[in-house]
């Protein structure tokens, strides 16, 4: 079989399949709705969850940037505001 022959054939299968998956009728959205469930249960039962000593070490640690990062912001906002004051005093 020459390499046209090849395509030509492929062409036409993928026809056939796609003529047989038209004919096959779309499961309702109820259907749908009750797959993406059973679904969702199914990947939920594979869920590693964490322990209650991880989360709170994780909550810790969320706190604790939050602070830090709260200070940052606190000392960054006087020197802006210490820079801006001074230039204000000196152009006044």
């Amino acid at each position: 079989m020459s390499e046209q022959d090849k395509k030509l054939e492929a062409v036409s299968s993928n026809k056939k399949d796609a003529k047989k998956s038209k004919d096959k009728k779309k499961p309702s959205i109820f259907d749908r709705i009750k797959r993406w469930f059973k679904d969702l249960k199914g990947e939920l039962k594979k869920v590693t969850w964490p322990t209650l000593k991880d989360v709170v070490k994780n909550v810790g640690v969320v706190i604790l940037c939050v602070l830090i990062i709260g200070v940052f912001i606190w000392v960054f906002d006087w020197l802006a505001r210490a820079v801006i004051d001074a230039l204000l005093k000196l152009f006044s």
